[in-house]
């Protein structure tokens, strides 16, 4: 994929067609806390009410369409040196380096604009093996194992979590 197609940007209310797409996908969804979006209606709300309101959650496009996402949600307080990243991208684009690339490019923008973060924290069931490849090719370092940490989709689930830090390289 040649990384000039990929760019990150806030999201846009006239995205809500390109994320039905990708958000009406169960497999897009089956390990993100949100369900599966299946109306235009839903997917322009979710743009109004949670993707442009969000502190840092950002389209990733391909020639500029929205195929996923990566969000960045920091800590407050005395947890505030620390944040929490998510990402998703379409089923069609898996396999093709893009989430790699996305999350690449938007680690530096994430430290910029959060000075104080020193680290970035993503959780990742056992059983999602391409998204851990993601994280390990990005640099995040697997910290350890959390048994029945996660909720998601109705259930108690175990967590791998990964961290990347503001003095790490991104290779």
């Amino acid at each position: 994929m040649d990384s000039s197609r990929i760019s990150l940007r806030p999201f846009k209310l006239s995205d809500a067609d390109d994320l039905l797409i990708w958000a009406s996908d169960d497999k897009v969804t089956s390990y993100l806390r949100w369900h599966t979006i299946t109306s235009i209606e839903a997917a322009s709300k979710y743009i109004q009410e949670v993707a442009i309101p969000h502190p840092w959650r950002r389209s990733i496009c391909l020639d500029d369409r929205s195929i996923g996402y990566i969000s960045v949600r920091p800590e407050s307080g005395s947890e505030r040196h620390k944040a929490r990243i998510a990402y998703a991208v379409g089923s069609d684009y898996w396999g093709q380096g893009i989430v790699t690339m996305a999350i690449k490019m938007a680690i530096p923008i994430v430290f910029k604009d959060f000075p104080y973060l020193v680290r970035l924290e993503a959780l990742v069931e056992p059983e999602n093996v391409g998204s851990q490849r993601v994280l390990e090719k990005v640099g995040f370092k697997k910290e350890g194992f959390l048994r029945k940490y996660g909720f998601n989709k109705g259930e108690i689930r175990d967590m791998f979590i990964y961290s990347f830090l503001s003095i790490d390289e991104i290779p």
